[in-house]
């Protein structure tokens, strides 16, 4: 982690020194001990604040989206040849990267905006999970000692493996390096455990309907509808959100539960093809509803179907966006066929 630390420190230093980017999106040390929050750098002596280590959990492909359009939202009023594009150097995981690449699908920017920074990933700490292990005992302090967490507690000091809390999209991440860089920081990360990566939607899908949706039920009586899940998803970029629509109005804004159900329900299909597991949404919902089940199923589905991984290839389009005449699904030429 120190070697690609230094490397990233290096790479940004010079990127921002001879201009070839206007900004450089990464992570620095957070305010709390053990964490790392978002940071935008500007100029070459500011790089020497980044930071990679498991702490950093953020998709920073939502910062990226945002840094852009607002450039090109500032500059619609001046004549072309006045305009200026923004290039944003980014630090790019494994499932930032791919959140990159259907941001290029859809055509949000251009592959000219982006100088792509990528460092190999083996995972990120959940905090719900690291807050369980210490009974909800407040950190006092704490640091990084190889595969462990040295903490220190009011109740005293206490050693975790970092193994042992790792957010749950990363213990089966098989994409835990980037699909596209620029320039690599590091030797790629070993994989992960990508065979286990639909095991719990397999035991998910042995359930009957009725019990389904009953889960989806049980959880969805816990979001309060707060939209941090979307706010904080690098594929949800729409100016305005399906959500906030009078004309017509698809969802209320009361507390009725159907109300919340179909503001998920519409969320997710959104998410079809374009679901990287990043745990965002997990990681922001201050309810820990349990969404990356319904995801992972979307995921499934997809694959399975339509062989397609979200953000794998550049030139792979989405599920949603393709049509193939030789698609396996016959239902879709003999509709009355009986399916």
């Amino acid at each position: 982690m120190e070697k690609v630390e230094k490397k990233l420190r290096e790479e940004a230093k010079k990127l921002l020194a001879e201009k070839k980017v206007d900004v450089v999106v990464g992570y620095e040390a957070g305010t709390l001990p053990l964490t790392a929050t978002p940071v935008f750098i500007t100029a070459p002596e500011e790089a020497d604040r980044l930071v990679w280590n498991a702490f950093c959990h953020h998709n920073l492909a939502k910062y990226v989206h945002d840094l852009i359009s607002a450039n090109r939202d500032s500059q619609k009023r001046l004549k072309p040849e006045d305009r200026k594009r923004k290039v944003v150097g980014v630090v790019t995981k494994g499932c930032t990267s791919r959140s990159l690449v259907i941001h290029l699908q859809e055509r949000q920017y251009e592959r000219l905006d982006l100088s792509i920074l990528g460092v190999p990933c083996t995972g990120y700490v959940d905090r719900r999970a690291l807050a369980e292990k210490l009974g909800g005992e407040e950190i006092l302090e704490g640091s990084l000692d190889g595969a462990n967490l040295k903490i220190r507690t009011a109740s005293g000091e206490k050693t975790i493996a970092v193994k042992d809390v790792l957010a749950a999209n990363c213990v089966t991440c098989r994409f835990n390096n980037p699909v596209i860089s620029d320039v690599m920081l590091g030797e790629p990360a070993p994989a992960m455990n990508p065979a286990a990566e639909y095991a719990e939607i397999d035991e998910f899908e042995k359930l009957s309907p009725e019990e389904r949706w009953a889960y989806f039920q049980k959880e969805m009586a816990k979001c309060i509808r707060c939209a941090a899940c979307r706010q904080a998803c690098p594929s949800c970029y729409c100016r305005t959100c399906f959500a906030e629509q009078s004309m017509p109005q698809w969802v209320g804004i009361s507390e009725d539960p159907s109300d919340t159900q179909v503001f998920q329900f519409m969320r997710m299909y959104h998410m079809v093809g374009r679901c990287v597991d990043c745990g965002s949404c997990v990681s922001v919902c201050p309810m820990g509803v349990d969404l990356r089940k319904f995801l992972k199923k979307l995921d499934k589905d997809c694959f399975v179907l339509f062989n397609q991984r979200a953000g794998e290839k550049i030139d792979f389009p989405a599920p949603l966006q393709d049509q193939r005449m030789d698609d396996k699904e016959d239902f879709i030429f003999n509709p009355g066929g009986g399916h």
